[in-house]
C-alpha cells in the first residue's frame, strides 16, 4: 500500500544535499529532482573548482548541459533552487568552509552520495582515497546534520563480484575499511602495488573492492539516521527522461557500441549467450528518488539494501545487444570511421586473440606504416594498445554471469501510487530493447562524440562507400588465400 503522501509531496519544502552531482547519474537525478519535484526548497551540489574556472562559471557550464534542455525551456527559474558548495571529496572536510559545512548540517534533510570512481584500474590507494575516505567524509558531515531524514548511498550491484546470486542484503567486506584506510596512508607505492592483488582478492579490480569496503562502512552508521544503499548494476543511457538515449560517456557498453560502430572493435572476449545486466538511467535515479521517499518515511533502524538490477526479467543477451547494435548503426552511423563496422563476439580466448591478431593489430600497424611513408604522425597502435586494454578490463563482465535478487527493487512500484509511478517509472519490463538500442546509438552520436543530426546523409554516403570497400578487401583476401592454398599446397602434393 503506498504512502498517505506521494513522492512529489514529500519532496515540497525540503533541502537536498548531493555529491558526485556532475556525473553522470548526478545530472539525471538533478535534473528529475527540478522537473517532478517542483517545490523542493534548495539542491546543495558539491563542485570543485577547475583551474582558469570560478564555480559560477562551473555552474553556469552544468546547467547549459543538454539533460537541462527542458528546464531551460520550460522552467528556467527552477535553476534558481541549486546552491554550489565549493569542496573536494578528497580534501580534510571535504574541502568546505566552516561557514558552508554549518550551513549543510543545519539545512539537509536528504544526502545523496554518488560521489564516486568509476575507473576499474585505480591504483588502490586513489580508489581508497576517493571511494572510501571520500565516504567518510560525508558520513562525518551527515552525523551532524540536525535534520537529516535520509541517507542514500549510491553502490553496485558489482560489489562482491565472487558472489554467484547476490542478495539484498549487506555483505561484511573482506577487510575493516578503517584498516584498508590506514594502510593505504602510510605504505610506500612499491609496497602497497605489491600487496594489492592479495589485498583485492577475489575482486578483480580496485573499483569493486572499495565499493565492497564502502559499503561496509556506510552499515557502521545504521541507527544514527535511516539508511539505504542503492545498487544499480551497468547504468546505461536514458530509457525516455530527460532525453532518449541520453548518454554523457564512453564508459562500458557506450564505449562497446561506439568502438564497434566505428569499426574499431572488431573481436571482444564475450560469451554472448550471457545476459547483460544493464538498467537505464532514468530509471536507476527513479529508483533512488523511491528509496529515498520510502526510507525517510519508514525509518528502518537497519540499513536497507537494494538491488536496482535486471535480473532476467526482459532479459537481453550481449550477443543480442550486439546484433541490435549492428542494425540500427546503419540507420545512425558516426560521422568519422576507421572500417565498416563488424566482426563478433568470441566465447573462446584464444579464438579472440587470434582473431585480434589479425583484424586489430596487424591493421593498426599497417595504417602507422602507410602514415610514416607518407611523412604524417602515426597515431593507430597507440589507439589499438588502448581499445586493447578496455576491452581486456571490461572482458571480466562479458565473460561471467551473476544473478541479483531484486525482489525489493520490483516492489518499488507497488509502494508508490499509480500517479506516481507514471512520473518515477522503475519497470524494467516495459522495455522494447529494439528501439531502446535504436536510441542509445543516436544519443551516443549525438551527446557523446557531438555529431549534428544533419552530419547524416554524409556519414551514410561514408557508410556504404566502406561497405564495398570492406566486401572489395574481403574479396582480395580471400582470394589470395585460395590462390596460395592452389598453387602452393595443392601443386606441391600433386
Amino acid at each position: 500500500m503506498a504512502p498517505s503522501i506521494g513522492v512529489s509531496e514529500f519532496y515540497a519544502g525540503k533541502t537536498i544535499f548531493i555529491t558526485g552531482a556532475t556525473g553522470f547519474m548526478g545530472k539525471v537525478l538533478i535534473e528529475k529532482l527540478l522537473r517532478c519535484c517542483p517545490d523542493l526548497k534548495r539542491i546543495y551540489l558539491l563542485m570543485r573548482p577547475k583551474r582558469g574556472q570560478s564555480i559560477k562559471e562551473r555552474l553556469d557550464d552544468f546547467i547549459n548541459c543538454r539533460v537541462f534542455d527542458y528546464l531551460q525551456d520550460k522552467s528556467p527559474k527552477s535553476f534558481d533552487k541549486i546552491s554550489v558548495i565549493q569542496g573536494d571529496i578528497l580534501q580534510e572536510d571535504l574541502g568546505m568552509s566552516i561557514q558552508d559545512w554549518d550551513t549543510l548540517q543545519r539545512e539537509t534533510e536528504i544526502l545523496y552520495h554518488c560521489a564516486a570512481c568509476v575507473r576499474f584500474d585505480m591504483f588502490l590507494r586513489d580508489a581508497v582515497n576517493l571511494n572510501t575516505f571520500g565516504t567518510l567524509k560525508v558520513l562525518k558531515l551527515a552525523d551532524g546534520m540536525k535534520k537529516l531524514e535520509v541517507f542514500v548511498h549510491v553502490s553496485t550491484s558489482y560489489s562482491r563480484c565472487e558472489v554467484h546470486t547476490l542478495e539484498e542484503r549487506l555483505y561484511p567486506s573482506k577487510h575493516r575499511p578503517q584498516n584498508i584506510m590506514q594502510c593505504t596512508q602510510w605504505m610506500d607505492d612499491d609496497l602497497l602495488t605489491y600487496l594489492q592483488p592479495k589485498l583485492i582478492e577475489p575482486q578483480p579490480n580496485t573499483y569493486a573492492y572499495t565499493k565492497s569496503l564502502t559499503e561496509d562502512l556506510v552499515s557502521q552508521h545504521a541507527g544514527k539516521f535511516p539508511i539505504v544503499i542503492a545498487r544499480p548494476s551497468i547504468v546505461t543511457a536514458a530509457y525516455k527522461e530527460p532525453l532518449p538515449g541520453w548518454v554523457d560517456n564512453l564508459n562500458g557498453p557506450t564505449g562497446l557500441l561506439v568502438g564497434a560502430g566505428k569499426g574499431v572493435i572488431r573481436t571482444m572476449h564475450c560469451n554472448d549467450n550471457y545476459l547483460a545486466d544493464v538498467i537505464p538511467v532514468d530509471m536507476a535515479v527513479n529508483a533512488c528518488i523511491i528509496l529515498s521517499y520510502l526510507t525517510a518515511i519508514e525509518k528502518p533502524k537497519d540499513v536497507r539494501v537494494c538491488n536496482v538490477t535486471q535480473s532476467g526479467y526482459n532479459g537481453i543477451t550481449w550477443g543480442q545487444a550486439l546484433d541490435l547494435g549492428r542494425i540500427h548503426v546503419q540507420e545512425f552511423p558516426f560521422s568519422v570511421c576507421l572500417w565498416y563496422p563488424g566482426g563478433s563476439p568470441k566465447s573462446s580466448k584464444l579464438q579472440h586473440m587470434l582473431a585480434a591478431f589479425f583484424t586489430h593489430v596487424l591493421p593498426a600497424y599497417f595504417v602507422d606504416l602507410l602514415m610514416f611513408l607518407m611523412g604524417k604522425k602515426t597515431f593507430m597502435v597507440k589507439i589499438q594498445k588502448r581499445v586493447s586494454y578496455g576491452l581486456e578490463v571490461l572482458q571480466y563482465y562479458t565473460t561471467k554471469e551473476w544473478f541479483f535478487k531484486n525482489d525489493y527493487y520490483r516492489s518499488l512500484e507497488k509502494q508508490i501510487s499509480k500517479d506516481d509511478n507514471e512520473i518515477f517509472y522503475t519497470n524494467i519490463e516495459v522495455v522494447n530493447w529494439s528501439s531502446y538500442i535504436r536510441n542509445y546509438i543516436k544519443g551516443a552520436r549525438e551527446f557523446c562524440l557531438k555529431e549534428d543530426p544533419s552530419t547524416l546523409p554524409q556519414a551514410r554516403k561514408l557508410h556504404r562507400q566502406l561497405y564495398y570497400l570492406d566486401k572489395a578487401v574481403q574479396f582480395v583476401v580471400y582470394s589470395l588465400v585460395v590462390y596460395f592454398i592452389y598453387y602452393y599446397i595443392i601443386r606441391y602434393f600433386s
